[in-house]
């Protein structure tokens, strides 16, 4: 039976920047082409598509178990087992535009990387799974801390604070827009249903 979460049952998946880095033990899923920069609507299909591979792999196949790490500098991940050529790779914050707990997979983390602009398909969705649901929510959360710390380390840099706030995006080209979803998979659904409106 599955009690109802209340936002209290949040408080364990807070993450503040002081608790990076983090690791979770993750399964790697895969990636997928996204078409866009930050939105579920742009992680759903490649999630479904990647979970149906990993749900009719050969036995002998499995999914790789990872140490995911979380912290400020970006996402580092890290193949435990099974062994591997490229054992770990990182992605640093600036090149994660959006991660989200899943809203049909609730174990499933999913985040766009932005690869290199030139090439066809610039945006990458990178799917893990977890544990559990919390686990993927605090996951969701450990990310966001990292978000909030490079943009106000952005800020910092850019001398943001001492200007006039109509002039923020000649000052930091650099910046990216990303985004974090930490609603919950019910309220995100909920708000499909409103229609995503683009804010």
């Amino acid at each position: 039976p599955t009690t109802p979460t209340t936002p209290s049952s949040d408080l364990d998946s807070q993450v503040n920047v002081e608790d990076l880095p983090i690791t979770f033990k993750v399964k790697y899923i895969g990636s997928e082409a996204s078409r866009g920069l930050w939105g579920i609507k742009y992680t759903r299909r490649p999630v479904d598509i990647m979970v149906g591979v990993a749900k009719n792999l050969p036995p002998n196949k499995v999914l790789p178990n990872c140490e995911l790490k979380v912290s400020t500098s970006g996402v580092q991940l890290e193949i435990i087992s099974p062994k591997a050529s490229i054992n770990n790779w990182s992605y640093p914050i600036d090149t994660i535009s959006y991660g989200v707990q899943d809203l049909v997979y609730t174990r499933v983390f999913a985040m766009i990387v932005v690869k290199d602009e030139t090439s066809p398909h610039p945006f990458e969705v990178h799917a893990f799974v977890c544990d559990s649901r919390a686990m993927a929510r605090k996951l969701t959360f450990a990310l966001s801390a990292a978000f909030q710390d490079y943009s106000r380390v952005v800020k910092e840099a850019s001398g943001e604070d001492q200007v006039d706030d109509s002039h923020n995006d000649l000052i930091t080209p650099t910046r990216q827009k990303f985004a974090i979803d930490l609603r919950t998979p019910e309220e995100i659904q909920a708000g499909e249903l409103e229609q995503e409106t683009e804010a």
